[in-house]
């Protein structure tokens, strides 16, 4: 390992920089609407997963569930988000964005995928397959994380 660097707080600085920077490039999707970064992630999340429960978005987020109802439920004030009741079981509540929150993150992913994209091309082979190497020791350090009690 090199001792130059602090691994720990080398990971969380370049992390954090690094969503900070491409949101700046990109911009959140959600400005007209001044969500927190917490209400923007779900909403991406649930973009990504129609139909999520509360508790699975809540744990795919790392939220205990009331901080994501209570998130859920400033959405839905918003109009931003549609919560049924599961068809299994109606205890369950499941989400869908609204038309107009799909379309924002849509468009919103579709800008970030660009710029990624375009950034990604200017890198050569080697830095394409350290990234991809780093970014599966990121997925493993994410997976321990989550296995760890709250």
């Amino acid at each position: 390992m090199n001792t130059l660097i602090d691994p720990v707080t080398e990971v969380s600085r370049v992390i954090g920089r690094f969503r900070r920077q491409l949101r700046r490039s990109t911009g959140r999707g959600f400005e007209s609407v001044r969500l927190t970064e917490s209400q923007s992630e779900l909403l991406s999340l649930v973009g990504r997963q129609p139909d999520i429960s509360v508790s699975a978005a809540a744990a795919e987020l790392g939220l205990v569930a009331n901080t994501a109802s209570t998130l859920v439920s400033k959405l839905v004030d918003k109009g931003l988000l549609v919560r049924t009741a599961g068809r299994t079981d109606r205890r369950i509540g499941q989400l869908r964005l609204t038309g107009a929150a799909q379309q924002i993150v849509d468009t919103s992913r579709a800008t970030r995928k660009a710029a990624l994209a375009e950034v990604l091309n200017e890198l050569d082979d080697a830095q394409i397959d350290s990234l991809a190497k780093g970014l599966e020791v990121l997925d493993t350090m994410t997976r321990r994380l989550q296995e760890r009690p709250q």
